[in-house]
């Protein structure tokens, strides 16, 4: 048998080279300030990466909302108390006086009515006037609402009008499944309060319908017992809230290995308030990735309080640098609240402050601490942000709007680390810093089933940033073509133009197959004029299929042809341009 070498020389050459870098940046800090950057960073990404890519999450579609009769059957019309009030022949109508009026002012009424004023009228024409004043509070949405005359003694030509304004003096709500009814309810009331306005109302139930707790949603109002009031009457057919996915991609770097499966559950409705339980398990040849959140409701303006915990272990596995056995552990704890001041069955502005802490550790050979960028002197990197972010989402039949702004600050606390060489290198990166990150989506129904989807992501630092904190370039949801996070930056931006194209879809869209062309280009640089990798600058222009079957199967694979050449020799998919997801839901 022939004998054959456990490495061959390219191999023990690219090894030797990696351990001498190691102790080189271990020893002289500011040697390695020096170090050709495109090593570096290739080295510094195969041994720390930015932070690890979560689950592919499907863009914002256009759906179109059920027409208003589907949603909400209104009473026939107001009823306010009968008129015993009558004249004979006609009277001088000086002015008109109101009571009962908190939606319109006087004067807006008496606007209304001023073509009655000032001159001799008929009886018939007094009614005209009333009936002009409960038209006017239908036409803006207050159908529940009526004028009327009541009896009284005209005294110096002013007339007085009453108006009795609508009301919803009871919301009875049956929910067919586990939610729990008070969670319609509230949501019900906060929009039909006096004077119950339609559209309002409407809106409510609209934002209720699109809630992925609801599968189908009808309300009716009833006349009251009492002049003037309505009985809401409410019917809720609860939606599936438990899924599980089989999730199989590869969307993590070469270096722990591309090749991601896992399973990702939730629970959307854990103890029947809208409360969300979820998690999933990851793994590849070297790394494992497990995250859970819970979400719970705080108030009927679907306000949230959320907690997250997620932890990767990795494992180099790619050859050569597989034999320094270099590992890193990370860790981040994230509380966040979010809450809504602007939310319509169409439109939606949030705000969102959110507490996360990340910890890192990085160690090579028999466990020994690697010194990475921002590392302390034991390979750790731990850093607390806090995060504020404005979200603005626009909606309709035809087409999304999302645009999306998150201001972070890093500080010191809970056991931040200092970078091993910040007493003689003032440029490494610290647990101090300042990101804007910026995203924006753009999603247009051109046909059923043919859109355009356009995206963007900007991030701008006050200065150098630790790899969890930097902007990644290549692979799956990027530049396509290139190795996932190829080139990591400080700053950076991307964007992405693509026309999803159906060759094949069923009358019901229940199976579609779509080609998708494609163009991404993305560009990093560095802070504090440090150097940069060369490139900077991804590129590509691609072919994809994406197919979906129901709600069963989601199915893609993007081809990137690179415009920009780099050194990549590997013979992963990703080398040749290939990423592809597969989402399976069983339930």
């Amino acid at each position: 048998m022939a004998f054959r070498p456990l490495l061959n020389l390219p191999q023990i050459f690219l090894g030797f080279v990696s351990l001498l870098l190691i102790n080189l940046i271990r020893l002289n800090p500011i040697y390695a300030q020096a170090l050709d950057v495109n090593l570096k960073t290739q080295l510094i990404t195969q041994i720390n990466p930015a932070f690890p890519p979560e689950p592919s999450k499907p863009p914002l579609l256009p759906s179109p909302l059920p027409p208003p009769e589907d949603l909400l059957q209104p009473p026939v019309s107001p009823t306010p108390p009968k008129e015993s009030f009558s004249i004979p022949g006609k009277i001088f109508v000086k002015d008109f006086k109101f009571e009962g009026n908190t939606a319109f002012s006087d004067a807006e009424l008496k606007r209304l009515l001023k073509p009655y004023t000032q001159r001799r009228i008929t009886f018939v024409e007094l009614l005209q006037a009333r009936s002009a004043i409960t038209q006017y509070y239908v036409d803006q949405g207050y159908i529940t609402t009526g004028a009327f005359i009541p009896e009284q003694k005209i005294q110096d030509g002013v007339v007085l009008i009453k108006i009795l304004e609508g009301s919803i003096s009871e919301i009875q709500v049956t929910v067919q499944g586990r939610l729990n009814p008070n969670y319609v309810r509230d949501r019900l009331a906060i929009k039909s309060g006096k004077p119950l306005n339609i559209n309002r109302l409407l809106d409510a139930l609209r934002l209720l319908q699109i809630n992925p707790l609801i599968q189908r949603i009808s309300a009716q109002l009833e006349v009251g017992t009492r002049p003037g009031t309505n009985i809401l009457t409410v019917e809720v057919e609860t939606a599936n809230t438990f899924n599980a996915d089989a999730i199989f991609d590869n969307g993590r770097s070469p270096s722990v290995g591309e090749l991601r499966r896992g399973v990702q559950v939730e629970e959307a409705n854990l103890l029947g308030i809208g409360d969300r339980i979820s998690g999933w398990y990851l793994n590849t040849n070297g790394s494992h990735d497990w995250n859970i959140s819970y979400t719970i409701p705080i108030n009927v303006y679907n306000g949230s309080f959320k907690f997250d915990y997620r932890n990767v272990a990795s494992r180099v596995v790619e050859d050569p640098f597989d034999e320094l056995n270099l590992e890193s552990d990370y860790q981040k704890y994230s509380f966040a609240l979010r809450q809504p001041i602007l939310e319509t069955a169409s439109q939606t502005l949030a705000l969102a402050l959110v507490f996360e802490h990340q910890k890192s550790q990085t160690s090579f050979l028999d466990n020994e601490p690697l010194l990475g960028v921002g590392a302390d002197q034991h390979g750790r990197t731990n850093i607390s942000t806090l995060r504020f972010s404005q979200e603005w989402i626009d909606r309709s039949n035809v087409e999304v709007i999302s645009l999306l702004s998150e201001f972070s600050f890093g500080f010191d606390a809970f056991g931040t680390t200092d970078p091993f060489d910040f007493k003689v290198n003032p440029n490494a990166p610290n647990s101090n810093y300042f990101i804007w990150r910026g995203q924006a989506q753009w999603v247009r129904l051109l046909a059923p089933d043919f859109l355009l989807y356009v995206h963007g992501d900007l991030q701008l630092a006050d200065g150098p940033l630790v790899p969890l904190e930097q902007f990644g370039l290549g692979g799956l949801d990027s530049v396509r073509g290139y190795r996932q996070n190829f080139l990591l930056g400080d700053n950076g931006f991307y964007t992405t133009v693509e026309l999803r194209i159906p060759i094949y879809r069923t009358s019901s869209s229940d199976n579609v197959l779509q080609i998708v062309p494609f163009a991404d280009v993305g560009r990093i640089w560095n802070s504090f004029n440090l150097p940069n990798p060369e490139p900077q600058t991804l590129a590509s222009v691609g072919l994809g299929l994406h197919w979906t079957f129901k709600d069963l199967i989601k199915a893609r694979i993007d081809w990137g042809i690179p415009l920009i050449q780099v050194n990549s020799d590997g013979n992963t998919l990703q080398d040749y341009g290939i990423t592809f997801s597969i989402i399976i839901s069983p339930f």
